[in-house]
């Protein structure tokens, strides 16, 4: 993209509202490039649209990959979790919709579920506690938890009749 992804349009205040809006409470944001500048782009949201309440944790490691983001994520979690959504930043089209839809396939802390579209499974995903010590043992690099994923049983949410899922890389695609 040329620059970090949160830092791109208005895509980091959208998918905090797109989560709220979705359903989810207890929103953490996870920050690696250029996280005093994502900081203060949510700070200026804040106070000019109400932004629903949110923590941030800051990913040291980052740069090793996505993985790096969502070990930091998921080890700030408090205890008493049942289940965590997993959202990217670089999803402008995936909407409260289809958070609203994948956060219903919730069954407690053994759930796995993610969204799935024309093209295949995607995102959000949808963690049960259960399966939190897993995913950040086989987070690493790229790969977030897909290797986790793969050798589970997971639930597809089909959401392909509200959005088509794909991540944008890059610039001009929205």
């Amino acid at each position: 993209m040329g620059r970090p992804k949160a830092l791109v349009d208005d895509w980091l205040v959208r998918s905090l509202r797109v989560l709220a809006d979705g359903g989810c409470s207890g929103l953490t944001v996870v920050l690696g490039a250029s996280a005093d500048e994502a900081r203060t782009l949510l700070a200026e949201a804040a106070t000019g649209a109400g932004l629903p309440p949110y923590d941030v944790v800051v990913a040291p490691d980052w740069a090793e990959g996505m993985g790096a983001s969502l070990r930091a994520g998921l080890t700030a979690l408090p205890a008493d979790v049942d289940a965590v959504l997993v959202h990217l930043v670089d999803l402008p089209d995936v909407g409260p919709e289809v958070v609203r839809r994948v956060v219903a396939a919730a069954t407690g802390p053994a759930v796995l579920a993610r969204a799935s579209y024309d093209d295949g499974p995607g995102h959000p995903v949808l963690i049960g506690a259960d399966h939190v010590a897993g995913v950040v043992a086989a987070a690493t690099g790229d790969r977030g938890a897909r290797t986790y994923l793969a050798g589970h049983a997971v639930a597809l949410v089909p959401c392909g009749d509200l959005a088509d899922g794909r991540d944008v890389d890059v610039p001009g695609r929205q």
